[in-house]
């Protein structure tokens, strides 16, 4: 397991409905983010490649994703530069394998 829920389960303080909540709100905006990260990228988009990286990054923080937290703060860093495109391209695979992991699991380990 590549995540953790003890960031959010604190945040709860209980409240299953909100650790539920979180999770869902992870399901429905982080795929639609890291889609469009990787359309950035393609398309050379730099400042959405770094607005997208940036809002992704807390999302997996969230989840206690430390190496993933840190490819998206990478990637959020190169994507303030058009020369970094390689770099970016480089890194991108991994934030994408580690949070389609997470998606997978937490759909499974949730039955959503």
């Amino acid at each position: 397991m590549i995540y953790s829920l003890d960031k959010i389960k604190e945040m709860a303080e209980g409240d299953e409905d909100f650790v539920l909540s979180v999770i869902s709100v992870f399901l429905d905006e982080v795929p639609q983010d890291l889609e469009a990260l990787e359309t950035a990228i393609a398309k050379g988009n730099y400042d959405n490649v770094y607005k997208l990286a940036h809002k992704i990054k807390p999302n997996v923080d969230l989840l206690g994703m430390e190496q993933t937290r840190a490819t998206a703060l990478e990637i959020e860093t190169l994507g303030k530069s058009a020369d970094n495109r390689q770099a970016i391209e480089e890194k991108f695979p991994l934030l994408k394998k580690d949070v389609l992991q997470v998606i997978s699991e937490l759909k499974k380990d949730f039955e959503l």
